[in-house]
């Protein structure tokens, strides 16, 4: 989204286009920077008048802190409205380091040794790392470091709104692990990790990822958080057990048929006891009730000879 400029950031007209962000974030920036001035300039003349009142006139200590607080105010002015500039030379120092300490290692190899020494030492430092197998890897792993921190900025500056002031979150380091890499960063106010959870899938995408996951890093502060960026996954390789080398080699083995686990269970052909309960009292023939013969599975039993030959006509 984008809107036309009427006029430069230092003046002057314009006919391009600025995005909305950015011209928010200039606008707040400079906006900070006069109100810094301003509260440094009188907060900095007041205590040197203060002081100055106590060791000379206090037209003269007037203007001791005129020149006390206009030069500290111009500073953190400056401070303040350079501020975008001071985080972006952060994004980019582990890349400005690396870059200066090559060049100058090259220059004072160059200008030290014979070419042919040069050409040897260079072949050693790139052929080395890029024949070794452990150091290959590693080197790959820190410098996917250095391009998820600039991953995980431009997707706060494209889909995450941080605050009024367009200021995005500050990216600290990051470190590789066996899945990946793990980002530490700090959250500015309008953000938190309920809001990130929900962009974990677009935030993948732009790592060049699996997942991601976030968490706090800090129990007392939430806007210090932690993203573990998962790129592969190290639980499906073969591991070799130690409990091999225990075991004797001339030890003979035992051939054992498979056992034959049952699948199914039929009650009808489960041969159950039969169990007669006992009877309850001694009285007459006519009162008393013949006893209950059940089952185990709570099934009659069937009918006996016996059965047959009693006389039915006592208990009509």
């Amino acid at each position: 989204m984008s809107k036309s400029s009427p006029r430069r950031p230092f003046g002057g007209k314009s006919t391009g286009t600025v995005t909305v962000i950015e011209a928010r974030v200039h606008r707040s920036w400079a906006r900070n920077a006069r109100m810094a001035f301003v509260l440094t300039a009188v907060i900095a003349g007041i205590l040197a008048a203060v002081v100055a009142s106590s060791y000379m006139h206090p037209i003269l200590a007037l203007f001791v802190a005129v020149a006390v607080g206009v030069p500290l105010g111009g500073i953190v002015w400056v401070l303040v409205r350079i501020w975008p500039v001071i985080r972006l030379l952060w994004w980019w120092t582990p890349e400005i380091i690396l870059a200066g300490l090559l060049l100058t290692g090259w220059v004072q190899l160059a200008a030290n040794t014979p070419t042919l020494v040069t050409l040897l030492v260079v072949a050693l430092v790139v052929g080395i790392p890029a024949g070794v197998t452990p150091i290959r890897r590693r080197l790959v792993a820190w410098g996917w470091c250095l391009v998820v921190r600039h991953r995980l900025r431009v997707c706060f500056a494209q889909f995450i709104i941080a605050n009024q002031s367009g200021s995005l979150p500050l990216i600290l380091w990051a470190v590789p692990t066996p899945v990946g890499e793990r980002v530490w960063v700090y959250l500015r106010p309008g953000l938190s990790v309920k809001d990130l959870e929900a962009r974990l899938d677009k935030i993948a995408v732009t790592c060049h990822a699996s997942t991601v996951l976030i968490e706090r890093a800090s129990d007392g502060n939430s806007a210090y958080v932690r993203f573990d960026i998962k790129r592969r996954e190290v639980l499906t390789a073969n591991v070799g057990s130690p409990l091999v080398d225990v075991i004797d080699p001339d030890t003979p083995t035992v051939e054992q048929a498979p056992p034959v686990v049952p699948t199914a269970l039929d009650l009808p052909d489960v041969q159950a006891p039969t169990i007669t309960l006992p009877k309850q009292g001694t009285g007459d023939r006519k009162s008393a009730k013949p006893a209950a013969t059940t089952t185990a599975n709570g099934t009659k039993p069937a009918a006996t000879s016996a059965d047959a030959d009693d006389d039915v006509s006592d208990w009509i």
